[in-house]
Formats: C-alpha cells, structure tokens, sequence
C-alpha cells in the first residue's frame, strides 16, 4: 500500500509517541548477579552449607539469581531481616529463582532445610544501613551454632563495609 507523505509522517509520529511514552521496565544501568547453593565451599573445603558468595554488594534495581547449584537447597527471605516496603522471596527446594531488590537495606536469606547449619547470606542494596539493627535483632532469634557463628563473622564484615564505604 503506497502512502502519501503526510500519512508517511502520521505513521511516524505515531510510532514515536509510542516508543517515547512507553515505560521503563529495567534500569539500563541495573546487574544480574549470582549467588550458589552449595554443600561445600570449593575454596575451603571446611565450610559446608553455604551461599556463595555468603555477603553480595548490589544497587537499587540490580537482580539476584540463586543458583542451584547442587540439589537440596533453596533461597528465602528471613523474617524481620528485610527493609520496609521489601517484597520477601521463597524458592522452592532446588529451585532457581530470580529478585529483583528495589529498596535499599539489608537483605537476609537461608536454606530452610540448612538453616541451623548456617547457611545463610545477606544482600546488600545501595545504603544498605537503614534496617541494619533490625536484621541484628532478628538474628537473634535464628537458631544452630554454626548460624550463630556465621552470622557474628558476616556482620562484622558488613560492618566494615559500611564504614569504609562511609555509611557509618
């Protein structure tokens, strides 16, 4: 069908209108990052029932995936241990899954079936400050010594984070 300029231009500007109107869905500057389930640690063969890595540094927008890496094991939010307005997230056993975090805060996941083994992480997002004593507190409440333990040597490392990343 052979169109007159000025349908040429009609067309056009029609076209243009819709791609300039149409949403953002993604961040051109956001990243996917991956986080392992694992059994063992493959660069210390001592830690066993971990995330890897256990401590994830990411920006507002920027997605997690959880990788099964070897079966058994799942990602999930901990109670009390996501900021305000967070959504919490629940993968099924040895399933992968995908989040998206787009509030800053401090983000504390486990392993169900492992948790009392310490296999947890923590995700840090932007100014990841704003909920730290909340996660402190809720971690508290976790249970097993070896998530106790862990949970002691991530926090300090956080806190060096913040403080040489001036959040403190």
């Amino acid at each position: 069908m052979k169109h007159t300029r000025r349908q040429h231009l009609i067309l056009l500007g029609g076209a243009m209108a819709a791609t300039l109107g149409a949403p953002a869905f993604a961040s051109d500057d956001a990243e996917m990052h991956e986080v392992d389930m694992l059994n063992v640690d493959p660069d210390d063969r001592q830690q066993r029932m971990v995330f890897k890595p256990a401590i994830l540094r990411v920006q507002p927008g920027d997605t997690v995936k959880f990788l099964a890496t070897e079966r058994g094991h799942n990602a999930q939010s901990i109670d009390g241990m996501t900021p305000d307005g967070a959504e919490e997230f629940q993968g099924r056993i040895n399933e992968e899954i995908e989040v998206t975090l787009d509030v800053e805060g401090t983000y504390g996941y486990i392993c169900q079936p492992h948790q009392t083994m310490g296999m947890i992480g923590f995700i840090l997002v932007g100014d990841f400050t704003s909920n730290l004593e909340a996660v402190r507190e809720a971690a508290g409440t976790l249970r097993g010594r070896d998530t106790t333990r862990r949970v002691e040597e991530y926090m300090t490392e956080i806190d060096a984070i913040a403080a040489e990343e001036g959040l403190v």
